[in-house]
């Protein structure tokens, strides 16, 4: 008998110090930890799974879905009479692994709310809590911490990898960019959310305070001393008696996995610590690393090293010839604007093919991340200009001055042997093209087009009449529309671009811009305005609407184009406009999460039709766009603006197709002439 007495002491110590995922201490207050989860631990709906190791993963490769996970009873948060609620602690370790290294999903909520299913919910930018009706009701009773990796600019973020309190709806009370205080460096360390790694979450409230803090750390480092945010307020009339607790997060147009592999929670305690040692692991990044092991002998080392330190000695020469930079004494005014060909050749991996953007009349445009991290796209371009290379590099540093939210910026510039290098910020999703032509992989919804539209029509009416100078783009349309991680519509190439001083008259010895988008006028005259730019939008404004280039080929047999502003111009006869909207937007499932408004289709259908007008003077400002577009006034009857078939001239009226044809689309900067020039060179070429 007593030859068994240390086994048992053994099993009684084993259930004495075995700790319940969840229980109640003397006074009744939930505490429990989840050191991994198992299957009944969480109510699990939308795409929320515990997977065979332990893991919670809220999220997996579904676009546009949400995902919770909630404790499935609730939690009593008011145990005292007078209604007051009482502190509790929670922390919980997560990771985000996205789809692209620099580009992700939507981001993961801690959530304190009344109930477990929440009725109207969309995903993106709304984490799967609210909608665009109840956001900010409140009504909702819901507390909520963000671990936001998209930057949505209609609930007001701060950027694109943030922390912040939520109170009844996303736009946060109080935010901070995401980092952790080191008590080594005596400062904060910022933390990318998006990089894969897990990072631990503290949320703490202090009822005899009224204080919330968040604090946010590496998942194996200790709980920092200072928090990253610490917000006075009293949650008593948010909180009611009892809520649930857990977390949502979403996917929007991006995919991103969103994990959580352990949580604990406390009422009037600090919760217990998480043991990183017993958490389920992330899942493998990549294939397994294989071990090789490499011998080498000595002659063949000793031979190496030889052909080594001859090569860097001729690496190192070449290299030195090769990154030379030539500049002349005039260039030191524009030095800011100026990089280095070394930097932009180490941004760009040498310019090789598998960083090319795009290519095209203009030549290559090629993806870099300078040694700061930025991103920038490289244009390449081979200048000719007449008016010889100081004059153009001034109006490269000039254009550099733009700063608008919807144009690309141009940052700077590099010559060599003759070629240009022109620098600009570096857009994520590419150009606008690509999601309204030959069967795009991704469709627009209707939200997202009516967005872009409005966004580079503010950005064109920027360059007319909000900046020092005018600058006429002279090339608007889609594929010269960039669209940044939001699908914000930025406008961009600005090769051919001209500036001049308010109230003067400029002239191009060239008609440069692209057939279907340029004005009648600027084709018999030469001379690029305003008013041939607005031509240009309105083609671009019926593109985006319709899904359809400006003109299309009806059929490879008989040779027929389809014009597309004459095809929405019948539509509008016939009293049937709206069936010119781009059947992508019916079909396509992206309707559900944004419908289509048929009003705003007509209106920007009708404004297409009022831009592509014939007379110059009888098409608005992009002024006037603007304030149609907004809403601010009323767009005129397109019958009372003398909208008639004669009223409308396009790519085929007699004299200008042939006219058009031979002045295609470039990237170059072209010099001024005098009015006998332009009409000499219309003349040879209207022949």
């Amino acid at each position: 008998m007593f030859s068994k007495l240390p086994t048992l002491l053994l099993l009684l110590f084993l259930t004495m110090t075995v700790v319940p995922a969840s229980s109640q201490d003397n006074h009744g207050h939930l505490s429990f930890v989840f050191n991994g989860f198992k299957s009944g631990d969480l109510d699990l709906d939308g795409l929320a799974q515990i997977t065979s190791n332990g893991l919670l993963r809220l999220t997996n490769d579904t676009k546009q879905k949400a995902g919770h996970a909630f404790l499935p009873k609730p939690v009593t948060f008011k145990a005292t009479p007078n209604g007051t609620v009482s502190s509790f602690s929670t922390t919980f370790v997560f990771a985000i692994r996205p789809e692209y290294a620099t580009l992700s999903g939507h981001g993961i909520v801690f959530v304190i709310a009344p109930m477990r299913s929440l009725p109207g919910a969309l995903p993106s930018q709304y984490l799967g809590l609210f909608n665009g009706s109840n956001n900010g009701n409140s009504t909702n009773r819901v507390v909520g911490v963000e671990l936001d990796t998209i930057q949505s600019t209609e609930f007001k973020d701060i950027d694109a990898n943030h922390v912040g309190i939520d109170i009844n709806g996303l736009t946060s009370v109080k935010a901070e960019p995401a980092r952790y205080f080191d008590e080594k460096k005596g400062g904060f360390t910022n933390l990318s959310l998006i990089s894969g790694k897990p990072m631990k979450v503290w949320v703490e409230y202090d009822a005899v305070k009224k204080q919330m803090s968040v604090t946010l750390a590496p998942a194996k480092a200790v709980k920092p001393q200072k928090p990253l945010l610490s917000l006075t307020i009293d949650l008593s009339p948010i909180i009611k008696d009892t809520m649930y607790i857990g977390f949502s997060s979403a996917t929007g147009s991006v995919i991103s996995n969103h994990y959580v592999l352990g949580w604990s929670f406390k009422i009037n305690g600090e919760a217990q610590e998480l043991d990183f040692s017993k958490l389920p692991k992330l899942p493998r990044v990549g294939p397994k690393p294989k071990s090789k092991l490499l011998t080498i002998g000595l002659p063949m080392i000793c031979s190496s090293l030889v052909a080594l330190v001859i090569f860097s000695l001729v690496h190192y020469i070449r290299r030195k010839r090769k990154f030379a930079e030539l500049i002349e004494d005039w260039e030191s005014e524009y030095g800011t604007h100026r990089y280095k060909y070394k930097d932009l050749y180490m941004a760009t991996k040498g310019f090789k093919d598998k960083e090319l953007l795009g290519s095209g009349g203009f030549g290559r445009v090629y993806k870099g991340v300078l040694p700061s991290k930025t991103e920038i796209a490289v244009k390449r371009v081979s200048h000719e200009s007449r008016q010889g290379m100081k004059e153009f590099v001034a109006e490269i540093a000039s254009l550099g001055r733009l700063r608008h939210r919807n144009i690309v910026p141009l940052s700077g510039y590099c010559r060599r042997k003759g070629e240009l290098l022109l620098v600009y910020d570096y857009m994520p999703n590419g150009s606008l093209d690509k999601y309204l032509h030959d069967n795009p992989k991704t469709i627009l919804n209707w939200n997202q087009r009516f967005w872009i539209i409005k966004g580079v029509a503010s950005g064109l009416c920027y360059l007319h009449h909000q900046w020092e100078q005018v600058v006429i783009h002279r090339d608007v349309k889609a594929s010269n529309v960039l669209l940044d991680g939001e699908l914000n519509g930025r406008l961009g190439d600005f090769g051919l671009a001209r500036l001049y001083d308010h109230g003067t008259d400029p002239q191009t010895t060239h008609v440069v811009g692209t057939l279907g988008y340029l004005a009648p006028e600027h084709t018999r005259t030469g001379k690029a305005t305003t008013n041939a730019d607005v031509y240009s939008f309105g083609a671009f404004l019926l593109e985006v609407a319709c899904g359809r280039r400006p003109i299309e080929a009806r059929g490879t047999e008989t040779g027929e184009e389809l014009i597309l502003v004459d095809w929405v111009f019948s539509c509008w006869c016939e009293g049937k406009i709206i069936e010119a909207m781009d059947s992508n937007l019916i079909e396509s499932d992206l309707t559900k999460a944004g419908f289509v408004s048929e009003e705003e289709v007509e209106l920007v259908l009708k404004l297409g039709l009022l831009c592509s007008h014939s007379e110059p003077r009888m098409r608005p400002s992009m002024r006037q766009v603007v304030s149609y577009l907004e809403r601010d006034m009323p767009l005129p009857e397109l019958s009372k603006m003398g909208l008639t078939a004669a009223g409308l001239t396009f790519a085929h009226k007699e004299g200008f197709d042939d006219f058009a044809m031979s002045y295609p689309s470039s990237m170059a900067f072209f010099s001024h002439a005098s009015s006998s020039s332009v009409a000499e060179s219309l003349l040879s070429g209207g022949r």
